[in-house]
């Protein structure tokens, strides 16, 4: 199956067509600010997948949060690297996610560890997910969506009275599902001090490095953008 027939099951919505791309923009909806990361051990990130789960929707923000090197936290390069990263699911059973890559995930929703983070990206969802995501804002420092899993953040109630973006493909359909949801357009994300939504594909990569800012500030940000060579200013605030 090809990956704009993925996203479109993802949203569960017809294409509607969309002339142009993201622009390198941000919106800080809220009062987002710093956040604050453990003196010592890890920030776990919770990447949670389901069937037809796009691909750059996650690896994106895997790549950029392991990939973040603070010196100062240890002497050892464990130490240092500061970002505990997992795979949450209904089950922990192989599952295919866009392009046809088999995934098998870490754990459960019953089993995850508790994380700090949680990376929501476009797939098929589930209620259980939903569940979970909702239990999931008394602990979390952020929670964010790429591309089409705002409308799993829209379907666990998460977005309500918030403004909110996703793939420019499907930010009528998004309205339409949520009209209690600001939608904004032409960005590659909208931030929350809680709750952030990223826009198609690549503005995951712009999201997490965000959050890599507000937890470790802004050179530590550009050292981990600059390690990818990665080139877009699109997650600077």
């Amino acid at each position: 199956m090809k990956r704009r027939e993925f996203i479109n099951q993802t949203a569960s919505v017809g294409v509607v067509l969309a002339a142009g791309s993201l622009t390198p923009a941000w919106s800080l909806a809220g009062t987002a600010g710093k956040l604050t990361p453990p003196a010592k051990g890890k920030i776990p990130v919770a990447f949670a997948i389901s069937e037809g789960v796009t691909v750059i929707d996650f690896a994106g923000p895997w790549e950029v949060f392991q990939d973040v090197h603070v010196a100062d936290r240890g002497a050892n390069h464990d130490d240092q690297m500061p970002f505990e990263l997992f795979t949450v699911s209904d089950k922990t059973e192989a599952l295919t996610g866009s392009g046809g890559l088999k995934l098998v995930p870490d754990y459960t929703f019953e089993t995850s560890p508790q994380p700090k983070v949680v990376v929501v990206p476009a797939q098929r969802g589930s209620k259980a997910l939903h569940a979970w995501l909702q239990k999931m804002t008394a602990s979390t420092d952020v929670i964010m969506s790429v591309c089409t899993g705002a409308f799993q953040l829209g379907r666990a109630g998460l977005l309500s009275g918030k403004e909110a973006t996703t793939h420019h493909d499907f930010l009528d359909n998004f309205a339409k599902a949520f009209p209690d949801v600001t939608v904004k357009r032409g960005l590659r994300f909208v931030e929350h001090e809680q709750i952030s939504t990223a826009g198609g594909l690549s503005s995951g990569i712009d999201l997490a490095l965000r959050v890599v800012d507000r937890y470790f500030g802004r050179t530590v940000a550009q050292a981990t953008a600059t390690y990818m060579e990665y080139q877009s200013k699109g997650w600077i605030v």
